[in-house]
């Protein structure tokens, strides 16, 4: 069946022209063109007549106005030339809802004029002799409703085609504005990782050089001690120029910090108290750490405290009451596990990668473009029993 309905769609003046050449038939059958019935005059203009009728229900829907044309023709000439109605009169009605359908207004506003005028004119030429006043009143009633009904329906579904169109149109305005502001969502949050990133680095570089003039001032009285600054300028040099390698790419904005002095970015080791003020505020969070913490990167530290942070933000704004959430900390030998669940009602997902649940961040946008700097993957959506899930994993070594 729905091969024959795609095929009705893709065809539609065939299935018109097989109507046609079916109505065609109905009138020959039922003796609109027998010689028999009106003399000898009747075959000659009945037969073109018919056929012109049934050539409206082929073309109606290529030329609507000019079968409308052709139809208020034919009616015409059948009133002239005294020709009783036949079979293919059918042809009016049709092209009535055709037109209000799908043509043009002035056309819409004559079929329905010659829909209305069609009834009482034919009713005026072949008056029904054993039909008082009332009854052929009655009788042009009864005609003329079928011709008001197939206008109407026309002009309903050239409405409801208007308004999904607009609704379509509507739909394509949104998604190009939601892509626009996507964009726009994913350079503000590389702006803000890009200035987050460069404080670290630039905290490095400060201990770079403090460690740099201790190990100056006590190269001769203790070389133990210089050795042990410049090794730590070696490892802090190597954590910098790996941050230095996640900046290429990312572009800064003009904003320039307040102060002058660099603070080092939050870590790992702020969870403790970041989840401490969540269980302030109300929230309940059960926290563990699995494996053994070492050092990390300053980028992975900084973008697992902001993911943790943000995900347990959305949380408190969204889960409802009675919400409580979990934080598992996983150091693995080649990586660093988050797992960040919750068992509220949350939020749709669909809001979260639209443009974020607080109407300030940016929700999965932010997470995926900030986990994406340090070569990590994310892995986030509903569960199964209610609530929401944010799993990470962020490697120990920058992705090239």
């Amino acid at each position: 069946m729905q091969r024959l309905y795609d095929f009705f769609r893709r065809y539609p003046t065939w299935v018109d022209g097989f109507w046609a050449v079916v109505l065609f038939g109905i009138s020959v059958v039922g003796g609109t063109a027998d010689p028999a019935e009106s003399g000898t005059d009747v075959p000659v203009v009945t037969i073109p007549i018919t056929v012109l009728l049934c050539l409206v229900i082929a073309l109606r829907r290529r030329l609507p106005e000019v079968m409308l044309i052709l139809a208020c023709t034919m009616g015409a000439a059948q009133l002239l030339l005294d020709m009783p109605m036949v079979a293919a009169d059918f042809a009016l009605l049709v092209i009535v809802y055709t037109v209000a359908s799908n043509g043009t207004r002035w056309a819409s506003r004559l079929a329905l004029t010659a829909g209305l005028c069609a009834a009482p004119l034919a009713q005026l030429r072949w008056p029904d002799e054993h039909s008082s006043a009332g009854g052929q009143v009655a009788i042009v009633v009864f005609q003329t409703v079928p011709f008001a009904l197939a206008w109407v329906l026309g002009d309903s579904l050239r409405t409801r085609r208007a308004y999904f169109a607009q609704l379509e149109e509507r739909a394509a305005r949104l998604e190009k504005e939601r892509e626009a502001q996507a964009k726009v969502a994913v350079a503000a949050e590389r702006a803000r990782i890009a200035r987050e990133l460069h404080d670290v680095v630039a905290h490095n570089v400060s201990v770079m050089v403090v460690q740099a003039d201790g190990a100056a001032y006590v190269l001769d009285a203790a070389p133990d001690q210089a050795k042990k600054a410049l090794e730590t300028i070696s490892g802090t040099g190597r954590q910098a120029l790996a941050e230095m390698r996640r900046l290429l790419g990312v572009l800064r904005t003009g904003e320039h910090q307040e102060s002058g002095e660099y603070v080092p970015q939050p870590d790992v080791e702020q969870l403790d108290d970041l989840i401490e003020q969540c269980r302030t505020s109300g929230l309940p969070v059960d926290f563990k750490i699995e494996g053994t913490p070492r050092p990390l990167p300053s980028g992975v530290e900084l973008t697992a405290y902001r993911i943790v942070q943000e995900a347990l933000t959305n949380t408190r704004k969204h889960g409802g009451p009675n919400t409580g959430a979990s934080v598992r900390l996983v150091y693995f030998d080649d990586g660093l596990g988050l797992l960040v669940e919750d068992d509220g009602k949350g939020a749709p997902h669909e809001l979260y990668e639209e443009g974020g649940v607080d109407g300030q961040g940016h929700g999965l946008i932010g997470m995926r473009e900030r986990i994406g700097m340090v070569g990590g993957t994310l892995d986030a959506g509903p569960r199964p029993g209610g609530g929401f899930r944010i799993s990470a994993l962020l490697p120990l070594k920058p992705a090239h």
